[in-house]
């Protein structure tokens, strides 16, 4: 899965003109993630197809970059996400941001953006959630 990154100045609405944008293009949100730092929004966007998305954006004059997502299922219980990042950490993988994608009480689904996904995967592959 791709995830999709917009640095845009904050303003009220932002958000709605984005998902307007994607929603017109027919382009479905699957997870979105906002943080507002210094008067920037960072919005990130799980979607299945990462490359319209970026287009349609783009047209529109927002800032995209597209980063590879590793998306994994972990039991739901302490020290589950300290046991996985100890283990990129070690490899000096460089992770960039981890979304909660859902939770059941039983099992987690994260979407972990890193510096070299092929080999966090490689290393993942056990816990690894794979898409239609």
């Amino acid at each position: 899965m791709k995830a999709i990154t917009i640095v845009a100045d904050d303003r009220i609405g932002l958000l709605a003109d984005m998902s307007y944008i994607l929603g017109k293009a027919r382009i479905n949100i699957e997870s979105v993630s906002v943080d507002v730092v210094g008067g920037k929004a960072v919005v990130v966007l799980m979607v299945k197809d990462p490359k319209a998305a970026k287009e349609v954006l783009e047209r529109n004059n927002y800032k995209v970059n597209e980063e590879n997502s590793v998306v994994i299922k972990l039991s739901d219980q302490p020290g589950e996400l300290s046991r996985v990042t100890a283990m990129l950490a070690k490899e000096k993988i460089d992770i960039k941001n981890v979304h909660m994608l859902s939770r059941d009480g039983k099992a987690s689904i994260l979407s972990i953006t890193v510096d070299r996904p092929r080999k966090a995967e490689e290393m993942l592959k056990d816990l690894i959630v794979h898409g239609d």
